[in-house]
């Protein structure tokens, strides 16, 4: 049984495809038309379905889309009619931002997105780019796609995407985002392998709104640069946590609740962007991260005390604040924390998938998310062939894992492009540039390589098993960090060896590696440490300012040459800048 998950209604579309509970595949759109986050969160972008991104999964399987058991849209447009009926036609002002909002928050463009997301099926059928519409779209009917069309709550595809791909049998389920149909924030608890939600907060209380807004207001683009926030935080101090306890209020029974948040009124004009940063931005993004940590830690302290569980599984586009997750950790009541890695919107295509897989096949679970390699692959020959025809000079390398090694180990940056891309917004040794971590300029470098802002930190990769040897476990033996989801302290002998890696508050954002998850990497790792002393490695995503992360040859070459990086590294072949 095939189960094709798909997320289109606002930004990071994406498609994912589930065989008898195996995810097979899964992409974000931006990869392939190179449009970062698919496209803009607005209505009229609704339309836009993950067409590539469907194409790449039916391709993994090899399949067309008539195919395809069950198609599930992870929103439901009947959870925003409250029970009335559907209108049959739609009326819209003809300059909606002179309509502004309804009295209720309601916007000018809803009839236009409800229409979009009822006629979703209609647009698969018939909305295909004409590339693609032969052979894996063709001879399909609409009545094909309406018998295998299923549309899932918003909120119930990012619990599923957590709960079904977490590798715990049972956990407490708790997700965060901007907004579904009305959902902002969950609680849930799978057990016995049923899942019941136990709470949930709607509109227009949302802890994603609010960090939205605060992005907006220092200057960043909303929906999109909300790590950016969560970056700068670590320059300030949290002066206004009085200000934002107001506007973020602590509820019974583990909720919250938001007042108007009036940032201009509390703080002054807002942030220009290009505008130099302020102590005054630093005290508000640091302010606003600790009043979001302490909410957190009053949500899932209700939701251990509700469930009695060990585990806790997370997903929505707030469970991407890695510092957020790290004090959850640390400072909450559950043993083990859990986080989706594509836990923003373009898991809910995998949450999707899995839920409706899951309850066709009588709820039983085959796979659990060991690593995030979801994506395209290219071999060999196909990339040296790409290479020959672009009449580039390259050499095939007989140790890959050593020769890169030995040009990190002489402080060049690599650009590394090996097998499966990652699903989700981390690079994870797919689509990665790396460096050494050994000279303290190299932060500078990489941000300048990339046109980033200063302050922006980097990444280590580290040996899983040597983990605990460079980062405070917080007493565990061990680290297992695959996704990069998590904050931990460098400790403080190892600070001068790495100090690329290390954040101005002393953390680093840990990715670990096995030898089962990722190979190659693994052994450049290894091949770093006996080279160097260390095991430990900065990764940044494979990519430059505004670009998605590179997906194919062709996206790896165009962002080798139109950037300062040294060499690339692409499969088992080294191509080199001249000096």
């Amino acid at each position: 049984m095939y189960t094709l998950g798909i997320n289109a209604a606002y930004h990071d579309c994406s498609a994912t495809l589930v065989r008898d509970g195996i995810v097979l595949a899964a992409a974000e759109e931006e990869r392939f038309t190179r449009v970062k986050h698919g496209k803009r969160p607005v209505p009229f972008t609704t339309w836009q379905l993950p067409y590539y991104a469907i194409d790449y999964c039916l391709s993994v399987a090899d399949i067309r889309l008539r195919d395809v058991d069950h198609i599930v849209y992870s929103y439901d447009p009947a959870l925003l009619a409250d029970g009335q009926p559907r209108p049959l036609d739609i009326a819209l002002p003809l300059e909606p931002s002179r309509a502004g909002f309804g009295p209720n928050g309601e916007s000018p463009w809803d009839p236009l997105f409800l229409s979009y997301l009822v006629n979703a099926p209609r647009q698969l059928l018939d909305g295909a780019p004409h590339h693609l519409k032969s052979p894996r779209f063709d001879d399909l009917t609409l009545e094909h796609i309406l018998d295998r069309w299923v549309y899932l709550d918003h909120h119930l595809s990012h619990e599923a995407s957590a709960f079904l791909a977490a590798p715990c049998k049972e956990s407490a389920v708790l997700t965060m985002d901007g907004r579904g149909e009305k959902t902002t924030t969950s609680y849930g608890h799978f057990s016995g392998g049923e899942y019941a939600r136990l709470k949930q907060i709607d509109l227009p209380h949302s802890l994603g709104l609010l960090y939205e807004d605060v992005t907006r207001y220092l200057g960043f683009l909303h929906s999109s640069d909300e790590y950016k926030v969560m970056a700068l935080a670590s320059f300030g101090k949290p002066k206004y946590r009085a200000e934002f306890r107001d506007i973020l209020r602590l509820e019974e029974e583990g909720g919250y609740s938001l007042q108007p948040a009036r940032l201009a009124e509390r703080f002054g004009p807002p942030r220009r962007r290009g505008a130099p940063f302020e102590e005054k931005h630093k005290d508000i993004a640091s302010s606003l991260q600790y009043v979001l940590e302490e909410t957190a830690l009053h949500m899932v302290q209700w939701l251990h005390e509700k469930t009695g569980a060990k585990d806790l599984s997370m997903a929505g586009g707030v469970a991407l604040n890695c510092v957020m997750n790290a004090r959850i950790a640390k400072d909450g009541p559950f043993d083990s924390v859990w986080v989706q890695p594509a836990a923003g919107d373009s898991g809910t295509s995998l949450g999707a998938a899995l839920y409706v897989d899951y309850h066709r096949r009588g709820c039983k679970r085959e796979w659990s998310m060991e690593h995030a390699y979801l994506g395209p692959s290219y071999g060999d020959e196909e990339i040296e062939r790409f290479l020959y025809n672009s009449r580039l000079e390259f050499r095939r390398l007989d140790d890959v894992a050593g020769e890169a090694a030995a040009l990190l180990a002489q402080e060049k940056i690599l650009g590394w492009f090996q097998g499966r891309m990652e699903f989700g917004p981390r690079a994870l040794g797919a689509r990665s540039i790396l460096a050494s971590p050994l000279d303290s300029g190299m932060q500078a470098r990489l941000n300048g390589l990339k046109d980033r802002e200063d302050f922006r930190p980097v990444a280590p990769v580290v040996l899983e098993e040597r983990a605990a040897e460079w980062f405070d476990g917080r007493g565990a033996p061990s680290i297992c960090a695959p996704f990069m989801l998590f904050v931990y302290d460098v400790l403080p002998h190892r600070a001068q060896q790495i100090p690329a890696v290390r954040h101005i508050d002393g953390t680093a954002r840990v990715q670990t590696v096995r030898h089962d998850q990722n190979p190659r990497y693994y052994d450049l790792l290894v091949a770093f440490e006996r080279l160097t002393g260390v095991p430990v490695l900065v990764n940044t995503s494979f990519n430059t300012r505004g670009e998605p992360v590179v997906c194919s040859p062709r996206d790896a070459v165009e962002c080798f040459w139109t950037s300062p990086l040294d060499a690339l590294v692409i499969g088992s072949y080294l191509v080199e800048k001249p000096r």
